[in-house]
C-alpha cells in the first residue's frame, strides 16, 4: 500500500457509503418504478431555468402536468408540451393529479422552494429542487428530515455535484495532492440583475397573465412591480438569496465535496458595497471558518460576489487564469448532449494541449467569442432578456481556489477544468484513481434514484446541511459583526435578531404543509 492509498484510507474511513453517494431503501414496498418504465413528471414553474429542467426531464421521461402562475412566461413551455394539463396554483394540480404523477421539478423563486417540495413529498412524489435548496436555514434542515420521512428520491439543480471535474478535485485532495488545505477562495461575477438600491421598486399595474397573489405565495402581501419579474427577485432579501445563493450552490460544490465542511462555526460578511435594507448589496465579500474533520484541518472560506475578473490572491503566480477557462472546444471533444455532466478530459496529452500557456496567451474574452455560435433574434422581451444574461454570465469570472500546504488547485463554475496551479503541472499529470462513484448526469441520475437507484448525488440529505450553511452567509449580510452558529441547537449565539430570520413567516392562508 503506498503513501496515496493510505491518505486515502485513513481520510475517508467512514466517509463515503459502500453504495456511493447514499444507500438504497427497500425499494419495491416504496413504490418505485422500473428502470425501464417512464416518470410521470409534472413541474411547479414552466418558464426561465424551469424550461430546461423540464426538456432536461423529458428527453427519457413523460412531463404530464405543468404549473406556472405566469402565462406568458410559461408560453413556450405550455406550447410544447401542449396535451398536458396546466395550472397556476400547484396546491390544485398536486391535488387533481395525484394519481398521474410519480415526480415533481420544483423551479419558481428561492422564498417557495421548501413549501412547493415539502407538498410535494407529503404527498409522496419524489422531487428535484432547484437551487437553493431553500431560502432559509429552518427550511433544509426540515426539507431533509421529510425526504426521509417520506422516503422519497431527491435532488438538488447544483449541476456542479454532477461534474467529473468536482469528483477529481475531491480524489486529488484526498490523495494528499496539495497536502493540507486550511483556505479556499471561491468567486462569481453575480450579481448580474439590480441589488443595493437603497428603495423599493414603484407599484406598477399586475399583467393580465400573471396571478400576482399566487406569486407572493407564503411572502407578506404588497403591490406588484415590474422590477420584480421574471428575474430581479433575486436580488430582495424578501424573495431571492442573492448572488451567494444564486451561484454558490455551484461554486462552492467542490470545497463542501473535496473538505467534507459540513457546518461552519462561525460566518462574517467582511466587506459590502451598496447596503440596502431592501436589497442584497451590489458587492461582497464573506469570510466562513469551519473546524478541523478528522484528519483534516480548520479551513476559512472566502467568498466573493460581483467580481468582473478573478480575485489577486496571494500565492498565486503572476498570469494563472483562475477558475474558469475560456469557452473552447478541444479538437475531437464532441459538444456535451443535454441533461449530460460536463466532464473533465481525462486524457493526458488532452490535458496538455487544454492547459497549455499557448491555450491561456489569448484573452479571455476573445477566445470565448470565436467559439460562441451566433444566436437568432429573440422574439419577444423575455427572450431577449434571457439572452443577455446568459451573455453577461459567460463574459464574467467564477471559480474557486484550494490553497494547501503543498499547493493549489483551482476549479471552474461547475467545478470542471480542474487543475493544479502552475497550470505546467498538469502537462504530464495523471489523476489519481477513481475513488468516488460517477453520475450518469443530473437529471438522469434523479430519475435513476426515483426508479430505485442508488441516491441522488445531490439528494437532500447532502444538499440540505450545504444549502444550510450557504444561507447562514446569506443571513450575515444583512448584519455587522462576525454570527457564532451552533449547529447541533440551530442557533446563532450572539445575535438574537439574525435568529428570528433562521426561519420563514407564512402569509395567512399559507402554511408549510
Amino acid at each position: 500500500m503506498n503513501r496515496r492509498h493510505f491518505f486515502f484510507g485513513t481520510l475517508l474511513a467512514g466517509a463515503v457509503p459502500a453504495a456511493g453517494f447514499g444507500s438504497k431503501a427497500s425499494l419495491k414496498a416504496l413504490g418505485y418504478k422500473s428502470p425501464n418504465e417512464k416518470l410521470n413528471i409534472a413541474s411547479i414553474g414552466a418558464g426561465g431555468k424551469a424550461a430546461s429542467d423540464i426538456r432536461g426531464c423529458g428527453q427519457t421521461e413523460n412531463i404530464v402536468a405543468l404549473c406556472d402562475v405566469d402565462d406568458k412566461n410559461a408560453e413556450r413551455i405550455f406550447t410544447a408540451y401542449d396535451k398536458a394539463p396546466k395550472y397556476k396554483d400547484f396546491r390544485v394540480m398536486l391535488d387533481k393529479e395525484a394519481n398521474n404523477i410519480d415526480a415533481v421539478i420544483v423551479t419558481i423563486p428561492d422564498f417557495m422552494h421548501a413549501t412547493a417540495a415539502m407538498w410535494c413529498m407529503e404527498r409522496g412524489k419524489h422531487v428535484f429542487v432547484q437551487k437553493p435548496l431553500a431560502h432559509t436555514i429552518w427550511e433544509c434542515r426540515t426539507l431533509a428530515e421529510a425526504a426521509t420521512k417520506y422516503k422519497v428520491a431527491t435532488q438538488m439543480g447544483n449541476q456542479g455535484y454532477s461534474n467529473e471535474g468536482t469528483r477529481q478535485c475531491a480524489e486529488m485532495v484526498w490523495s494528499g495532492e496539495i497536502g493540507s488545505v486550511s483556505e479556499v477562495h471561491a468567486w462569481t461575477n453575480r450579481p448580474i440583475w439590480p441589488q443595493g438600491l437603497p428603495d423599493l421598486p414603484a407599484p406598477a399595474p399586475v399583467p393580465a397573465t400573471l396571478d400576482w397573489d399566487l406569486w407572493l405565495g407564503i411572502a407578506s402581501e404588497r403591490p406588484y412591480s415590474d422590477k420584480y419579474l421574471p428575474f430581479n427577485w433575486r436580488g430582495f432579501y424578501d424573495f431571492g438569496c442573492g448572488a451567494l445563493g444564486d451561484m454558490a450552490c455551484h461554486i462552492l460544490g467542490a470545497p463542501n465535496m473535496a473538505l467534507k465542511l459540513g457546518s461552519p462555526t462561525s460566518v462574517e460578511c467582511i466587506k459590502q458595497e451598496g447596503r440596502s435594507k431592501y436589497y442584497y448589496p451590489s458587492k461582497s465579500v464573506i469570510r466562513f471558518d469551519f473546524p478541523a474533520r478528522g484528519v483534516m484541518p480548520a479551513v476559512k472560506i472566502f467568498w466573493y460576489d460581483g467580481m468582473k475578473e478573478q480575485p489577486d490572491i496571494q500565492g498565486v503566480p503572476k498570469g494563472e487564469l483562475l477558475g474558469d477557462l475560456p469557452r473552447r472546444r478541444v479538437p475531437g471533444q464532441e459538444p456535451r448532449p443535454q441533461g449530460q455532466p460536463m466532464q473533465q478530459p481525462r486524457d493526458t496529452q488532452i490535458i496538455g494541449q487544454v492547459f497549455s500557456q499557448e491555450y491561456f496567451s489569448k484573452p479571455a474574452d476573445a477566445a470565448a467569442a470565436e467559439e460562441r455560435p451566433q444566436q437568432p433574434a429573440a422574439a419577444d422581451t423575455t427572450a431577449r432578456r434571457e439572452a443577455q444574461i446568459s451573455r453577461m454570465a459567460a463574459a464574467g469570472s467564477n471559480g474557486s481556489l484550494f490553497i494547501g500546504d503543498k499547493g493549489m488547485i483551482t476549479t471552474g463554475t461547475y467545478g470542471e477544468n480542474t487543475r493544479l496551479i502552475p497550470v505546467e503541472k498538469m502537462r504530464d499529470y495523471h489523476f489519481p484513481p477513481e475513488f468516488l462513484t460517477r453520475s450518469p448526469g443530473h437529471y438522469r441520475d434523479w430519475i435513476r434514484a426515483c426508479k430505485g437507484g442508488d441516491p441522488a448525488c445531490s439528494n437532500f440529505s447532502v444538499s440540505a446541511p450545504f444549502t444550510e450553511w450557504v444561507t447562514l452567509g446569506v443571513l450575515a449580510l444583512r448584519f455587522e459583526g462576525k454570527l457564532e452558529w451552533d449547529s447541533e441547537k440551530m442557533r446563532i449565539t450572539n445575535n438574537a435578531e439574525a435568529n428570528k430570520l433562521i426561519r420563514p413567516g407564512f402569509r395567512k392562508g399559507w402554511s408549510l404543509t
